[in-house]
C-alpha cells in the first residue's frame, strides 16, 4: 500500500537540537515543506555519512522553505551524546527526532519489528502534513541530499504548477513538460 498523500499521524517527540532538547509534534510538519529521515541507529557508519551529508545542505533545504528532520529509535540523550563524541554530528543544527516508543517509525512504515531500528526511509511532507514523495533503503545503502534536495524542489514546483511535471534530471530553471493528448508517444 503506498503512502503517497498519508497525513502524517499525530506524535509527540523529544528531539535534540544545537545543544537542546526541545519537543516536536507532527503539528511541526504543517505549514511548511518538510524532509523526514528515518535511520537505524547513533553510533554507527553510514548513518554519520548521511546526516553529516544534510548538515552540510541544510541552508539549502532552508532557503527554499523546507525544514529537514532526522529520526532513528534512539532517545534524545542518545543523540546528545553522539553529538558530544562525533564532530561530524555535532555540525548537525536540524532536529533530531527521538523515537524509542516506535510511533513514529510505525506511522511511516520504517519500523524493523525484529531490531527495534529504522529502515533509511526518506520522506517528503507538503505543508498540508502529506507525504508526496519517500523512497526506503537497504540499511547499508547511503543517500544523497542533493538528489534528496532536487527532489523537493521538483515538489515544490509541481505543488504551485499542477498542469506541469517535472521529468528526469529535472532541476529549477530546466523545461518541464504540460501532459497532453498531443504529447502521447513523443518523448
Amino acid at each position: 500500500m503506498s503512502l503517497i498523500g498519508k497525513k502524517v499521524g499525530e506524535f509527540s517527540a523529544k528531539a535534540f537540537r544545537k545543544g537542546e532538547f526541545i519537543d516536536v509534534t507532527n503539528k511541526d510538519l504543517e505549514g511548511k515543506w518538510s524532509v523526514v529521515v528515518f535511520y537505524p541507529a547513533d553510533f554507527t557508519f553510514v548513518c554519520p555519512t548521511e546526516l553529516g551529508d544534510l548538515a552540510d545542505k541544510y541552508e539549502e533545504f532552508k532557503k527554499i522553505g523546507c525544514e529537514v528532520y532526522s529520526v532513528s529509535t534512539d532517545s534524545h540523550f542518545v543523540h546528545k551524546a553522539w553529538a558530544d563524541a562525533s564532530d561530524t554530528i555535532k555540525k548537525i543544527t536540524y532536529p533530531m527526532i527521538a523515537d524509542p516508543t516506535h510511533v513514529i517509525t510505525r506511522d511511516f512504515d520504517v519500523l524493523i519489528e525484529a531490531d527495534g531500528m529504522a529502515l533509511r526511509g526518506t520522506f517528503i511532507v507538503n505543508p498540508q502534513g502529506e507525504i508526496v514523495a519517500y523512497e526506503i533503503n537497504s540499511n547499508a545503502i547511503g543517500r544523497n541530499a542533493d538528489e534528496l534536495l532536487r527532489k523537493v524542489q521538483a515538489a515544490q514546483f509541481v505543488a504551485e504548477h499542477g498542469d506541469q511535471v517535472c521529468p528526469a534530471n529535472w532541476k529549477p530553471g530546466a523545461e518541464t513538460l504540460k501532459p497532453s493528448f498531443d504529447l502521447v508517444g513523443k518523448i
